[in-house]
């Protein structure tokens, strides 16, 4: 894998976490620097750490991973979109949505469920000769560090003017991500 490929792995990789950082910027009426950069550490710290978990794991576990990683993403993914309907269809008027949480729980989840892909392409890097891992494992933490900070800046554009109706948005968007991840996988869909 040449340089070129793995940015271009990083940005693709990247892409769930920045979906979810702008569903997460939804539910935030008012969001200062330091949420989004949580928001960043967050998935550019899992998007770094599960390749490089990958990478170790090899070749030995490729069937079983690559088995169930799409089943694991959108169960997840489809858990945390429920919940966010649920709670965007009941609430009053609330000042602080629960989902705009940036808690350790809701936040490793998240991490979790946007790098399983992460995982997989650690373990197909571990078999492909002449990838520099040194350099793709700092690129996609990094990568996906800044999209997903610019995601909460994004949706927390959006979500300041649409308030729950955002919050509901954002529930789709996580099911139907989680969705499309399993489709995709499953090969039924190809995008």
């Amino acid at each position: 894998m040449n340089t070129v490929e793995i940015l271009l792995l990083a940005v693709a990789l990247s892409m769930d976490a920045f979906a979810v950082a702008m569903c997460k910027g939804l539910a935030m009426h008012k969001i200062k620097i330091g949420n989004a950069l949580v928001v960043g550490l967050w998935f550019g710290g899992f998007q770094a750490l599960m390749p490089l978990i990958g990478w170790f794991l090899g070749s030995k576990f490729h069937d079983f991973i690559t088995a169930v990683d799409h089943w694991v993403a959108f169960i997840l993914l489809a858990i945390i979109g429920i919940q966010m309907l649920r709670e965007a269809l009941s609430k009053k008027d609330d000042d602080a949505p629960p989902d705009a949480s940036l808690a350790f729980g809701k936040m490793l989840l998240l991490a979790v469920a946007t790098s399983i892909d992460a995982l997989a392409a650690g373990i197909s890097m571990s078999c492909e000769e002449g990838t520099n891992v040194a350099l793709a494992i700092p690129l996609i933490g990094v990568t996906t560090f800044a999209l997903s900070a610019l995601g909460v800046k994004i949706g927390s554009v959006f979500g300041t003017r649409f308030k729950s109706k955002a919050e509901f948005a954002g529930g789709v968007i996580l099911i139907l991500l989680g969705l499309k991840i399993l489709l995709s996988d499953l090969g039924v869909i190809s995008f």
